[in-house]
This record gives structure tokens, sequence and C-alpha cells, in this order.
């Protein structure tokens, strides 16, 4: 089955906690506190592996998790980082965060992508120790790792993407001028799945085209299978609209060029700007009256138009050079660049969640796991990004909290790894 969309669930393995302990030694008195720092957690990391084409394993299992760090233990030994989980996805596939739908990655290119950030290692009892206090008997806990739900959906790496109603040739047409094989036969949805053909014009020029199959009036709406691969278009950097001029099908041609465009305004309004060539096939079938008015029809609206019959090869050889030639003038495949994630989604598990005040002396601890995501995406060196997290600590009743522990003007807060002196 041909899978092109799932939703899961990916977890960064939480740090290891910091160690407390002591240095027990013969012969050495007073040997301090010697704990050692908790391992960093796993990452979650994504890269395109060519030999997948579906999302189809993606249907099984739905839940992802990386190994946590290990605990800090004595004599400054720090704990094992856990090891990345890695999860390998069809090139082509774009990541978004499933409540807010922004891009988090676009796994097209040969590099590796962290969706999720293991948390930080605990320290261990060994960074408390002072001149006031030799003998600290605590340590910090490791921090959660991210955890998101997302969204994959495969969008096809193709350059050029066939459009048309079903049983007008497109199938025909990839078999005869690449080495695409798909299933071709007299009947409607024949092709349920895309299918891809690399089209070579030489040794060093060639391009990739793509069959999307079953589009038909509704398919924006879910009418036929359109609607399952009108996502594949998106990225196309150029569209062959292929027209049964004939009317074998009952249909009038200028009706079929208009729905087709129809649906593609309708599920995205780009689409419809996307660079289009014209193919009308079965010129063998039609009558002269009805392709001459079809060919009217695509001179007014200023679209390069061909006339082939693509199972014996007429007009092919001209239609794919108009392409090949237009492809050399347009931009590269789109790439979807990603987004920063809404910070009302970043906050939102505070209400649930809260938050815990640890004082030691004159350094108050906050721990609260919905701020990490907030800090990780938060720069600390902007000035508007500042202002946003302070009210953020100020909404969520932090700051009403370390008044009430006592703290005072100069007195340190540390958030994590985030430290910074109080100023009411």
């Amino acid at each position: 089955m041909f899978t092109d969309y799932a939703k899961i669930k990916i977890k960064a393995g939480n740090g290891g906690n910091g160690a407390v302990a002591f240095h027990r030694e013969k012969f050495v008195a007073s040997g301090g506190p010697d704990g050692g720092d908790g391992g960093k957690g796993g990452d979650i990391v994504f890269i395109a592996d060519d030999h997948l084409s579906t999302l189809t394993d993606f249907r099984y299992k739905r839940s992802y998790q990386a190994e946590n760090g290990s605990n800090g233990s004595g004599n400054r030994k720090t704990g094992r980082s856990g090891k990345d989980l890695i999860i390998k996805v069809p090139r082509g596939t774009v990541i978004k965060e499933a409540e807010s739908g922004v891009v988090l990655a676009d796994i097209s290119g040969d590099g590796s992508y962290i969706l999720a950030k293991g948390g930080k290692g605990g320290w261990g009892n060994q960074h408390f120790a002072s001149s006031t206090r030799q003998a600290p008997r605590f340590s910090r806990d490791g921090y959660p790792g991210e955890d998101w739900e997302v969204v994959l959906e495969l969008k096809l790496l193709a350059d050029v993407g066939l459009l048309g109603f079903p049983n007008v040739g497109k199938s025909t047409l990839i078999s005869v001028v690449s080495e695409a094989k798909p299933i071709i036969a007299d009947y409607h949805f024949t092709t349920i799945t895309p299918v891809l053909g690399v089209v070579r014009m030489d040794e060093e020029t060639s391009f990739v085209m793509a069959d999307i199959p079953g589009l038909i009036e509704g398919a924006s709406d879910g009418v036929g299978l359109g609607h399952r691969f009108l996502r594949h278009v998106e990225r196309c950097r150029m569209l062959v609209h292929i027209v049964d001029v004939s009317g074998s099908e009952g249909r009038d041609p200028i009706d079929d060029f208009n729905i087709i465009n129809s649906e593609l305004e309708k599920f995205d309004p780009e689409l419809a700007k996307c660079p289009q060539i014209v193919a009308a096939n079965k010129i063998d079938l039609a009558e002269e009256e009805q392709l001459n008015k079809f060919k009217a029809f695509i001179a007014e609206k200023g679209l390069q138009y061909f006339e082939i019959c693509a199972p014996i090869e007429m007009g092919t050889k001209e239609l794919i050079n108009a392409v090949a030639a237009k492809l050399s003038t347009l931009p590269p495949i789109k790439h979807y660049e990603a987004e920063p994630i809404p910070l009302q989604i970043l906050e939102g598990k505070k209400k649930s969640t809260g938050f815990k005040i640890t004082r030691d002396g004159d350094n108050f601890y906050v721990d609260a796991e919905w701020l990490i995501k907030i800090m990780n995406k938060t720069d600390m060196d902007d000035y508007e990004s500042m202002q946003y997290f302070q009210r953020v600590l100020e909404q969520s009743g932090i700051i009403a909290a370390l008044v009430d522990e006592g703290i005072k003007e100069g007195d340190t807060v540390i958030i994590y790894d985030l430290e910074f002196d109080y100023v009411p």
C-alpha cells in the first residue's frame, strides 16, 4: 500500500541525574564531593533513505523514543550519553508540528535533521561546593528531552508533474519517454500510486517526471484519488496537462482543462501559477473541428500547445524537448524551509505541569519541563525574545512564587542552564 501521510509521536531521551557522592580514599582526609554529572539524552534524528518510497512503516509504529542518559556516579564519573534514535524516511518527506502545522524539516538533502533534542545531564554535587558549603548533599536531576507530535507528508521530488483526467494517456506518455513501467489498461484509475520516471535528454541532462493519478472533479475535496496525491504536485517545477482531445470518454476537452485547473486552484492557489504546457493526446481519434477549437482555446490562454499520440510516440519528442527547454529557465525543485514554532504552542503545557522552586542560600532553582521548549526556541541575545520570556515567567506565576520564597535583588535565578540575577 502506498502511504504518503502519517502522524507519530517522538520523544528525545531524558538527561541522566547528577550523583551525590563524596571522595573516599585511604590517607586522604575530607576528600570532598565528587558526584559526577548525568549523561545527555539521545536525540531524535531523521535522515533520507533512497531505498524507501512510502511511509507505510509508520502505519504500524506511532511512537518513537530515544535512549535516556545514564546517571552520574562517584569519582566525578559522568554518566553515558543516551544513543540517538535515527529514523529513516523517504527523500522528500516534509515534517510538520501536528498542532500548528508549521514545517520543522524538509528531508530532501543528504544531511541529518535533529527534530527533538535530548535533555542535558544534571549536575553532580561536585558543582555545588563552595567556601561556605563544603559538603553539598544534593545534585540536579537531568533535563527532560523534547517531545513532539509530528505529521509526516511525502511530497515527491519531481521536476515535472503530469496532470489530467483518468485514462487520458498519462501513464502511456511516461512509459514511452522514460524507463518507468506503469500499469496501462483501458479503464479508470489504473494508476493508483504516483509513478516516477527519469527522462534522459543526453548523457548530462535529465529530469524526473511524475504521473499524478486520480484527478477528477472534486479531487481537492476528497473525490476519487486526487485528494491523496495533489500534495505531490506541490514541488513540481512545471506541469504537463494532458487532455483527451478526442472526447472518447464523452467529455468536452475544454471542460476537462478547466476542471483540472480549478481543482489545482482550490487545493493550493500557488499551483495555479505553476508553468504549464498542454498536450492534446489521442489526436488520431479527434475530429478536425474539435481539434482546432481546443487549439484556439489554449492559444487564448497563452500556453504552449502540442499535439501527440502517445502510444505511437507521435509528437512526444517535440513535447519533451519543449519541457526540457522550459525547465532550463526555472528555479530548482521547491524546498520547504523550517519555520519557527508559535510560542503559544511551546507554552501550551505550562498550565497542566506547573513548576517547582528550590532555594539554596541566594540561589533559586526553577524546575518546569514546559519551559524547556520555550528556552530552546528563545534567542537570549534578542530583546523582544527576552521580553516575551519574562512575560511567560510573570504570567505563569513563577516570579510571584520567587517573591514568596524571599528572593531579593541580586539573588541568582537558575532555570536549567540559564542563570540571571533577579531584578525586581
